[in-house]
């Protein structure tokens, strides 16, 4: 902006009294100051935004732990000499010479001591959220993760197929905190659902490095889950937004390439374009309404297909007394055939998950 939409603005804001005013786009410190000056009122621009309705969100431990380092992170970004008190120097120790500390070195120095003390607080919760993981792989289910779009009904769906109640409103990263249940499919597989926070466009770098632990239930996941509201008329560039963030994943290494592979896309909201028929139907795509129900189980049986294309067709010849052995294989796989001898032989073909084979396959002494 120029200094003439500046003083437009200004007096635009002065006439109705503004309080705060809200800039769409990432400004430095030495911008912020200039428009509060020029505009007599409080300037968030959009990082600060976000930060501010993460804060609000949050309920999980985890959750207010990434949002205040995240928050603190940027707090420190803000911390420039463009604020004259922060040129204040506190006194030093009476019998060292020189100058003491300045305001703005002990912010800076206070600030970082919190980082680092959050910092260690979030890495012992992202151990905890390990091991659950790797106790999920010694029994192990296919997990389901829903990505998609701020506000584009996650949690809706979340509810609406596991039978949750996990909070779902329509507002904006009303999601902050990875939350999962099981989740029981035609074939009578089981699965965990795992629902995440909602991507936006132009997602501040701050929150992506903060919300990596979210971000990995994602790249666990064996299906991925796009969500996207269908009747949202910038529905087209909110997908690209999302696929941005994943693709952006990849290149940090969090993501593995393959993943469009493993992606249904859930075209969400269709009730509010007259039903599920009348959503233009697109190949790898499933319209529901979360809202309805409609929708739901032609869903879960794509996420079932989506499993079973990943899975290996094996046949096992079992003695009479592997009755715990058969019994694994009827909770970990799909028994699509089976055949006892006259001798009590017991022939199965079951089709099971990579994982899942090599696990069954192991000696006794190595299978724990």
């Amino acid at each position: 902006m120029g200094e003439g939409q500046v003083a437009a603005q200004g007096t635009a804001m002065a006439a109705q009294s503004v309080a705060v005013a809200i800039v769409d786009a990432q400004l430095s410190p030495v911008q912020q100051r200039n428009l509060e000056k020029a505009w007599n009122c409080k300037v968030i621009d959009r990082t600060g935004l976000i930060l501010d309705i993460f804060g609000e969100r949050a309920r999980t431990r985890e959750g207010a732990l990434q949002v205040e380092v995240a928050h603190l992170d940027y707090q420190r970004s803000r911390l420039v000499r463009s604020w004259t008190h922060l040129e204040r120097q506190r006194g030093g120790f009476g019998f060292l010479g020189g100058p003491g500390e300045t305001q703005i070195e002990a912010d800076r120095r206070l600030i970082g001591d919190r980082i680092v003390r959050l910092k260690k607080e979030l890495e012992q919760v992202r151990r905890t959220r390990l091991l659950h993981r790797s106790a999920r792989q010694r029994v192990p289910f296919p997990v389901v993760a829903l990505v998609g779009y701020t506000n584009a009904g996650k949690s809706t769906l979340f509810n609406a197929m596991t039978g949750a109640e996990v909070i779902a409103r329509d507002q904006l990263f009303a999601t902050l905190d990875p939350t999962m249940r099981g989740l029981r499919l035609p074939s009578g597989r089981r699965a965990i659902l795992s629902d995440t926070v909602g991507f936006i466009s132009e997602l501040p770098t701050e929150l992506v490095a903060a919300f990596r632990a979210t971000l990995e239930e994602v790249a666990e996941a064996d299906v991925i889950l796009h969500v996207r509201d269908i009747s949202h008329p910038d529905s087209a560039a909110q997908r690209a937004d999302v696929f941005s963030v994943l693709a952006d994943m990849v290149a940090d290494g969090m993501l593995d390439e393959n993943w469009p592979a493993r992606t249904i896309e859930v075209l969400n909201k269709a009730d509010l374009l007259g039903g599920v028929a009348a959503v233009p139907a697109r190949e790898g795509a499933v319209a529901v309404s979360a809202v309805t129900g409609e929708g739901i189980e032609a869903l879960r049986q794509a996420i079932d297909a989506r499993i079973a294309e990943g899975m290996e067709v094996a046949d096992y010849e079992l003695r009479p007394e592997e009755g715990q052995r058969l019994a694994w294989l009827y909770q970990h796989g799909e028994v699509i055939g089976r055949q006892d001898d006259a001798e009590g032989a017991i022939h199965v073909r079951v089709r099971l998950l990579a994982a899942d084979r090599a696990r069954f396959e192991r000696p006794a002494t190595e299978r724990g």
